[in-house]
Formats: structure tokens, sequence, C-alpha cells
């Protein structure tokens, strides 16, 4: 048995005041003076130091408060008030959410999963992957020592050309296509994101951090310098014009990306191209027919797809589809045509929590890109200044390299424990076998058309009342 794959995180604090939900309010109007007043009783002593951030303008107490509620229930003229901060609504986008971006930070701050206390309190259903829900059969009868005991669960996933069958001549050498395989220990390839105060030193952190990981990073072709060529095997450099150039890369990468053209040239050819030991991705863009686009590329000589999705998670020519419809199509398609064990399908866009990553697989990707959860895992705020010309209000292109890959590690760490806690829910003890487990997932939409789909229907000898 190989060893345990663990990832080990510590904490790594902001470099700046994160923006916490809420804030305490506390008005000096009519105010009793009492004797013994109930902030100098408060157990924390936040309000002894409490200060304003001058940089930020954010007073301390926001921060610091432990939520206890002591001051603000034994104030005689209740004075003291707890409020949702307009700042934090502020945080990204109707996707993005707020409290998506404070669950990364605390996740790369700590490297821990984030508990919400008693029950969700949240909807049951939405878009995309929250209209799914796991099979959580084995976790009322759990093993004995749980998934961080001396159960062995792996996550570790194969990416490349598989085979259907190995065939030898009479002399005993290959014949036929031969395999050309990598197995990463997570199912998670970090990805540059497309926007963002991005510096080389915030790449460097990113590949550092995906070679103590064991995974991947993928970027830009203009993002390799001669200060990456240490981490060439740890790097998927993708070129945005075409398959052409590809011959023009040089360093011992294990896969380049390219995007898929309208035509289909032979893979095979441009695959020669590529070092001996390099193996191409094809990426397709996320729109209506993606599937049929995929089976082209398969016959074209692919063997590795990246389906890409916009950043919420949707396809790019029709928001009311989103990317877990996209896989769906492309895995039935290819399972169709028997083709499914000879691909690896790699999915993004919109990945933005550790459960995107399991329920991914479930519809059918064998790995995942992360990308925007990277960079708020930097204390991002999803503002969008950068891409406006504006300066960052974190600025994280003055992140240091080090801190950089810590806190990569640690969300990433956060991650793999949840991953771990739902493989182990469902009984699953290889990440392989999540790929296309459509039965161990019930979906919104099958519940819905089965349960209410009939209602309503109109047959012949009925009546309306």
């Amino acid at each position: 048995m190989p060893a345990k794959y663990v990832i080990d995180t510590r904490p790594v604090p902001h470099r700046f005041e994160p923006v916490t939900k809420s804030g305490v309010i506390a008005w000096e109007e009519g105010c009793l003076k009492c004797a013994v007043c109930v902030k100098t009783r408060c157990i924390y002593n936040v309000y002894a130091h409490r200060g304003l951030h001058p940089r930020q303008m954010i007073d301390s107490i926001d921060n610091e408060c432990m939520n206890c509620f002591r001051c603000i229930q034994s104030c005689p003229k209740e004075l003291i008030h707890k409020s949702i901060s307009p700042e934090f609504k502020e945080l990204g986008d109707e996707y993005w959410s707020p409290n998506i971006i404070a669950r990364l930070w605390y996740q790369a701050e700590t490297g821990k999963i984030p508990v919400s206390g008693a029950g969700y309190p949240g909807p049951f259903s939405g878009a995309g992957f929250d209209s799914m829900w796991t099979d959580m059969s084995e976790i009322v009868r759990p093993t004995r020592d749980g998934i961080h005991g001396r159960e062995y669960i792996s996550t570790a996933v194969d990416i490349g050309r598989k085979p259907v069958c190995l065939s030898v001549d009479e002399e005993g050498r290959w014949r036929g296509e031969g395999i050309r395989i990598m197995d990463i220990p997570l199912p998670i390839i970090m990805k540059v994101p497309s926007f963002g105060s991005i510096t080389d030193e915030t790449v460097k952190g990113w590949g550092a951090a995906a070679e103590r990981l064991g995974t991947l990073l993928a970027l830009p072709k203009d993002r390799l310098g001669p200060e990456m060529n240490g981490l060439s095997r740890s790097l998927i450099p993708f070129l945005d014009d075409g398959m052409g150039r590809v011959g023009d890369l040089s360093g011992d990468f294990p896969f380049v990306e390219c995007t898929a053209t309208d035509s289909t040239p032979d893979l095979s050819a441009i695959n020669r191209k590529i070092r001996r030991d390099a193996m191409m991705i094809v990426r397709l863009s996320l729109t209506k027919g993606i599937e049929e686009r995929a089976m082209e590329q398969v016959k074209a000589g692919a063997f590795v797809l990246h389906i890409a999705g916009s950043m919420k998670g949707t396809y790019l020519d029709d928001d009311t589809l989103t990317l877990k419809e996209g896989i769906l199509a492309v895995h039935r398609r290819l399972v169709d045509a028997n083709l499914r064990e000879r691909v690896t399908v790699l999915a993004s866009g919109g990945l933005a929590m550790a459960e995107h990553v399991a329920k991914a697989m479930i519809c059918g990707a064998d790995a995942v890109y992360v990308d925007f959860p990277l960079l708020i895992a930097l204390e991002c705020r999803m503002c969008r200044r950068c891409t406006k010309g504006l300066p960052c209000p974190v600025s994280i292109e003055e992140a240091p390299r080090d801190w950089v890959a810590l806190r990569t590690i640690n969300l990433l760490g956060a991650w793999h424990n949840q991953l771990l806690e739902v493989m182990g829910a469902m009984g699953i003890r290889d990440a392989r076998r999540i790929r296309g487990e459509v039965g161990r997932a019930m979906f919104f939409e099958d519940l819905d058309e089965n349960t209410f789909g009939t209602l309503g229907e109109l047959k012949e000898g009925y009546e309306l009342e």
C-alpha cells in the first residue's frame, strides 16, 4: 500500500484585516455612564485596545469580536448592537458571494474545514452543482477510527492516454498505442486566473505550492521565464493561438495545453512536435454542442480534453446552462461511443468550493482546474479593480512568494480533507471510482420530474372541472 497522502498545513495570517460579516455599533448618546460598563467586562478585552486601521479604515473591534453577545445583552440602555457589514455585502458578486469568499479566506488562513454552526440555514437547491446531493449512506456507520486514522482513502487520479487493452508482439514488445499516464495525488490542477494583480512572484508561489503538493499549475506561455525552469515538471503551459506553435515551447513539461480550433487537425502529428514525454491537452470552450466537438477531437487523436466554462460555472453562450450539464453531456457521449476509458476529461469554470470537486467528478470529470479560489486565498475581494487599471486594495502584487505558497497549500489542504469526508461518507476508497457515479448522487431536476412531472397532464378521457 502506498504512503498515505497528507497535506501538512499551518496557520498563515492575513496581510490585511479581513472584511468581517458583522460589525459592532456602539451608540454613545443616552449612555448612563454605568460605574461598571459592559465594555470593561468583555472577557476578550476587545474594547480595551479598540482602534482604527489607518490604511483600511476598519474598526478593530469588528475583527476581534468573538460574537458572544454579552455586551449587547447586558447594556441596560441597549446601546450596543451587531449588524451585517455593508462592506461585506459588497464583496464579490452574485456567484462569488461574500460567504464563499469569507470561507476561502478562512481555509487559506487556517488550513481547516469551515464549520458553519448548528445546522444549514441556506437553500437546499440552486443552479449548477447546488442542485446535486451526494450519497452519505456510509456516514451512519463510520469505520472504527475514521478517515483520518488507519483507513486509507486514495485521492490520486490518472491523466493521459489510457488504452482499452494492451497487446504485445512475439518478442514481448508493446503493440499499438502506448500508455502515457501521469498520476497526481490530488484531483485538482491549479490554474493562473484570467485577471488579478498577479506578478512573477505570485506565479512562483503557486508553482512552489504545486510542486510541494505533487499536482500541476497551468499558466499562459508568456508567464514562463528562466526563474520557472526548476518547476517545469509541475507546469502546464497553455497557448491561446491554436495548436500550431506547440513546437516553440522548450522545457521538461508533462503536458502542453492548446485551444481547439474549428478544424480538427491530425493531433498525432502535433503531438510529435512536443517533447517525447509530454502530452497534449485540448481545451474546448463550453458552448452548445460541446459533446459533439469533444467527439471530433477524440477521433482526431486527442486523449486529454479540457472543458472550459465561464468563471461563473456556465456555458459561454448560454448562462442558463451550467458546467454540470456540460460535463454530463461529454461523459455520456463518450460512454455511448465506447471511448470513455480512453480519454481523460478535465473541467474548469466556477469551481468555488471543495464540494464542487467531488460533484464535477461524479458528473464525469477525471479532475478539475481551480483558478479564482487561488486568487481569493491571497485575500482578493473579487472587486475587479485590477481590470480597470486601479490599484489592488490588498496589494496582492506585493505578496512574497513563500506567503503565496503557504496560503495556497492551506486552501488545498482544507479542500483535500473535505474530499476525504465526502468520499468516506459515500463509502468510496478511491477517487477514480467517483468518476461518472451519477447513481451515487441525487439531482434536483430528476427528483422534481419524477415527483411532479405527471401533474397536470391531460389524457384522453379526462374531464376538467
